[in-house]
């Protein structure tokens, strides 16, 4: 069984159970950016990944949403953040970077500065890393958000989750866990063991934090945000609340022509 895994410190806390204690038989884990996960689920060649929210619109009749997991805020994350020239409310008609790493935070972005802030800037897609040298301002994910950046060169940052929470009063789910279909009937044990294996690592996060931060420091040595803190922000756990939250991103999104309509979930 092909098993996703999205490159990133916010995903390796689900997998570090897996990863550094007990192998999962019969599981390949694939690393990738989110965006490459995305593609390798619309391609059938993974059976199971997380994937960015937004992506789930173009699979959603031959995959379903696992309902414990997912990548999420409440606010402040840190690890989606645009960096600009200008105050936002002046982005009208500049140049943005859109980080080609991830789908959801796109679509997020999107959707804010059209309906909260009615601006009309010129997208252009750019590589996880961005600089400025050509934009007016830039989206950036991920680690490459937490690593180091030169404060005269960034005059302002914003951060996504706390504008997205601040203008539509809910959390963002980033990403979701998806499963394909034929994947879970054919590998129903697998399946459980990998559901199983988060269930612990989520546990191990609790009881063994100091080891965990040591080995996530050591996977992700770039990161010079606080790890301890990083974890604190994101949330795992796939809850009523979040699940109402993805329900008014899928929404609007879907309603200002960013993405396809998302039924039943």
């Amino acid at each position: 069984m092909k098993l996703g895994y999205i490159d990133y410190l916010n995903c390796y806390p689900l997998y570090y159970h897996m990863m550094e204690k007990k192998p999962i038989s019969g599981v390949r884990i694939v690393p990738g950016y989110p965006s490459e996960l995305n593609e390798m689920m619309r391609n059938r060649t993974l059976d199971m990944s997380p994937i960015s929210s937004a992506a789930y619109a173009d699979i959603q009749d031959d995959a379903v949403i696992l309902p414990d997991f997912c990548l999420a805020s409440v606010g402040y994350v840190r690890s989606v953040i645009l960096i600009s020239r200008f105050p936002i409310e002046n982005l009208n008609r500049k140049r943005i970077g859109l980080s080609s790493a991830s789908q959801t935070s796109v679509v997020l972005l999107k959707c804010l500065l059209k309906k909260y802030y009615h601006l009309e800037p010129v997208y252009q897609p750019v590589s996880p890393q961005p600089l400025l040298h050509d934009m007016d301002a830039a989206l950036v994910i991920g680690n490459e958000a937490m690593m180091h950046m030169p404060p005269e060169a960034v005059p302002y940052v914003y951060d996504l989750g706390d504008l997205w929470l601040r203008k539509t009063g809910f959390p963002v789910v980033f990403a979701v866990f998806a499963v394909r279909k034929s994947a879970m009937d054919k590998n129903s044990h697998t399946f459980e063991n990998i559901t199983e294996s988060y269930h612990s690592s989520m546990q191990c996060l609790e009881t063994e934090q100091e080891i965990f931060i040591r080995k996530a420091k050591e996977k992700y040595p770039n990161i010079a945000y606080d790890i301890p803190t990083y974890y604190r922000l994101i949330k795992y756990e796939f809850t009523g609340e979040l699940k109402n939250a993805l329900r008014f991103y899928f929404s609007l999104a879907a309603e200002e022509g960013f993405m396809r309509e998302v039924d039943g979930f």
